[in-house]
């Protein structure tokens, strides 16, 4: 047990945002000629808003990474309820410095710009663009959805259609039958992923992969919180400290872990967007994404109130 409690120090310092460290103070004990380290408390968690991004860092992907999955999450612990919005990966978005640019881009672009930055500055775009008050965020790459899964023992998916593409570019070979399956790893990797055919099965919408990515995200909550205290977390953990990183605190990554039972949300809503594709882009209904973000800004006690650049993103209005 103390093994698994320092294993998850470990893997604290090493996702939890340099600049954000657990603040410490300095007691001196009666008697005593020196200073004794001490934590402070953990903060009560409150209501956030943060952004989910998934990067493709996969042996053949070319070494990019742009961000496959973009979501943003608000989270209200004291109702225990979760509100899941899913930007579409080539949702045109135009910036100040760039031409008219696929969503999954920016994180991209921050990263080759200063990567120690990155995630600082892909939040602080967004929150712009959306007019959201993006709290933190969180990157992970496909190896860490692959591994938690198998992990877990994978998951019991009903595949709604038949899923074939072959790339032997990068080693992609998604081959999925239609119907109520247990996936493992690999396979529900390629079920978040699939889009188009290049062997005659039906091709995926960015909504419906959207929808497929926030399923799996659910099933996966649903199993990390049975565990039975932390015990169970030594694998988990050892994922998560080598394919996640983060600016949240580390006192909050602590309390998550240590409380996950109790903090994991009940509730996960949804929220849709009906979109269009243009090739090279995707426009989203302007009326869906304006009323998304006030339930995004309204789960977390902020004011509906907001002013997002629609003239930066691509609308169906």
């Amino acid at each position: 047990m103390g093994y698994i409690y320092y294993k998850a120090e470990t893997t604290i310092h090493r996702i939890a945002s340099p600049e954000n460290l657990t603040e410490k103070y300095q007691s001196s004990a009666p008697g005593s000629d020196h200073n004794a380290e001490q934590q402070v408390p953990a903060p009560q968690l409150k209501p956030m808003i943060f952004m989910l991004a998934g990067v493709d860092s996969r042996d053949g992907s070319g070494g990019t990474v742009n961000t496959d999955v973009l979501m943003i999450v608000s989270y209200n612990p004291d109702t225990r309820s979760a509100k899941l919005l899913s930007l579409p990966r080539d949702l045109m978005v135009k910036s100040e410095f760039a031409r008219s640019r696929k969503a999954n881009y920016y994180y991209a672009y921050y990263y080759i710009k200063d990567k120690t930055a990155a995630i600082s500055n892909t939040k602080q775009f967004y929150s712009n663009l959306l007019d959201l008050p993006i709290d933190y965020m969180v990157v992970m790459d496909f190896d860490a959805l692959r591994k938690t899964v198998d992990a877990l023992g994978g998951l019991q998916i009903d595949v709604e259609m038949d899923m074939k593409y072959r790339d032997t570019a990068d080693g992609t070979n998604i081959d999925l039958r239609k119907g109520l399956q247990k996936l493992d790893g690999s396979q529900v990797l390629d079920y978040v992923r699939y889009r188009k055919s290049n062997q005659g099965t039906q091709e995926s919408s960015d909504f419906a992969r959207n929808e497929r990515q926030q399923k799996v995200i659910k099933q996966i909550l649903e199993k990390l919180g049975a565990f039975q205290g932390i015990s169970q977390w030594g694998t988990i953990l050892d994922i998560i400290g080598d394919h996640v990183t983060s600016d949240f605190p580390e006192s909050l990554i602590r309390q998550g872990i240590l409380n996950f039972s109790s903090l994991k949300p009940n509730q996960i809503q949804t929220l849709k967007m009906d979109s269009i594709w243009k090739s090279p882009f995707v426009y989203v209904k302007q009326e869906d994404l304006q009323k998304a973000l006030i339930e995004l800004r309204e789960e977390v006690g902020l004011s509906a109130d907001s002013q997002p650049r629609f003239k930066s993103i691509g609308t169906m209005d």
